[in-house]
């Protein structure tokens, strides 16, 4: 299979540091050739960097076949490039951002000098909210099971690769359906899994995609606020979906460890607090919301991310 190339400096885009911070559950490295394969947009990708490109290579696709259906009609065929480059926001210039955040961060500069090209991935909202409620009180292996087994039950199957079955994330009304709660529960969800069956059935009732498509629309903290009436999603959640999937990129969730980078940082008034109030949530987004612009939740992702690889390559040379 022939790899197809986009044109992208390793600056610009770096894979280990953006697809295994938590952002998406659904990528795994090959680390004998750094390889990464994953699924989005009912697709299953291969990505390799290299120094001034990306390349991939497209493994299976429910799109084909959308096209086979349609091959008699007009309808143009999918543009595999421009799904990686809106994916991950390639247009974009983040050197140039890099640049003015650390203008205005001397802890940013001094921090991100080896993590360059962290990026915000462009997520479909349906599974990056159902799989940020499969997060709550949870840690990455655990999420990306959990993900793989919505996936496995209530989504289409796309392709068999190297012995393994890809599926696509199951539309939101699959998982709507009454019977999914107890489903879910056998399948040890817990109560994650009302949740995700009672936000379906809410999404569903109120528009499914069209009340995704309208909260892009919305100012953030009313697209926040609609998100966080779904049974079970909180203000973290909210704002996970906000900035991974709705392009309001200055939606911050806080969770302890981005509390423990503030008070240590930057708010030192807030040191020795023992859980996350309502006030202090909204005074350590609006704190870095006025230091890093309309782009604060980008700058703090790659801040947070930089503080999370540096951990993870620390254990690994001991």
């Amino acid at each position: 299979m022939t790899w197809n190339k986009l044109i992208c400096n390793i600056r610009e885009l770096q894979l280990v540091g953006t697809l295994s911070g938590g952002q998406s559950f659904r990528w795994k490295q090959n680390k004998d050739n750094n390889e990464w394969i994953g699924v989005f947009s009912k697709t299953v990708w291969k990505l390799r960097d290299n120094n001034d490109h990306l390349q991939y290579q497209v493994i299976g696709s429910l799109h084909k076949k959308e096209q086979i259906k349609n091959k008699k009609s007009k309808k143009v065929g999918v543009d595999f490039d421009k799904l990686l480059e809106d994916y991950f926001r390639l247009d974009t210039n983040l050197g140039e951002y890099y640049k003015q955040w650390s203008e205005k961060d001397t802890l940013f500069e001094k921090a991100c000098q080896q993590f360059y090209g962290i990026r915000m991935l462009r997520q479909e909202p349906v599974e990056n909210l159902f799989s940020f409620i499969c997060s709550q009180n949870n840690h990455i292996s655990r999420i990306s099971t959990m993900v793989e087994k919505l996936c496995t039950h209530y989504g289409d199957k796309i392709c068999e690769y190297e012995g393994d079955t890809y599926y696509a994330f199951p539309e939101v009304e699959k998982l709507a359906l009454p019977e999914v709660e107890s489903e879910l529960r056998n399948l040890g969800f817990g109560y994650r899994a009302k949740f995700i069956q009672k936000s379906a059935a809410q999404i569903v009732e109120w528009g499914g995609l069209k009340w995704f498509n309208s909260l892009q629309g919305m100012k953030y903290k009313d697209a926040k606020m609609e998100l966080m009436k779904l049974h079970g999603i909180g203000p973290k959640v909210a704002d996970c979906i906000c900035l991974m999937s709705l392009n309001h990129l200055e939606a911050l969730p806080v969770d302890t460890h981005v509390y423990q980078i503030a008070a240590q940082n930057y708010l030192p008034h807030l040191k020795g607090k023992k859980s996350v109030t309502e006030k202090m949530y909204t005074e350590i987004g609006d704190h870095f919301r006025s230091l890093y612009g309309d782009m604060a939740g980008w700058a703090h992702t790659v801040r947070f991310l930089i503080i999370l690889l540096t951990v993870i390559i620390s254990s690994k040379s001991l």
